[in-house]
């Protein structure tokens, strides 16, 4: 079995308030959830209104399915106009780590 991880530092748009961010950020969220099947949440920065951190799992059988997963959710969450993807951490692990 093989976990990845992706962690994505976003830098918001014209965002003012932190209850902007949420409306920004759950969207994303929700959608790499259900397009992906994986799990994904705001993991970081929750203080700070025009910063995001999101972080994402998946578990899968083939490190080849996992990696096209990760891609494809990168490749989501850079493609969102509203976000300036600043940095992504990706991690892969497998029983044996």
């Amino acid at each position: 079995m093989y976990v990845g991880t992706l962690s994505f530092d976003l830098l918001l748009g014209d965002v003012h308030s932190l209850k902007e961010k949420r409306s920004v950020v759950r969207p994303i969220v929700a959608e790499l959830q259900r397009k992906y099947a994986v799990s994904a949440a705001e993991t970081g920065n929750q203080d700070l209104h025009r910063r995001a951190e999101i972080g994402l799992a998946v578990v899968s059988g083939d490190t080849e399915h996992l990696t096209d997963v990760l891609d494809r959710c990168e490749r989501l969450v850079a493609g969102r106009p509203e976000v300036e993807l600043l940095s992504v951490r990706r991690r892969l692990h497998s029983d044996e780590d």
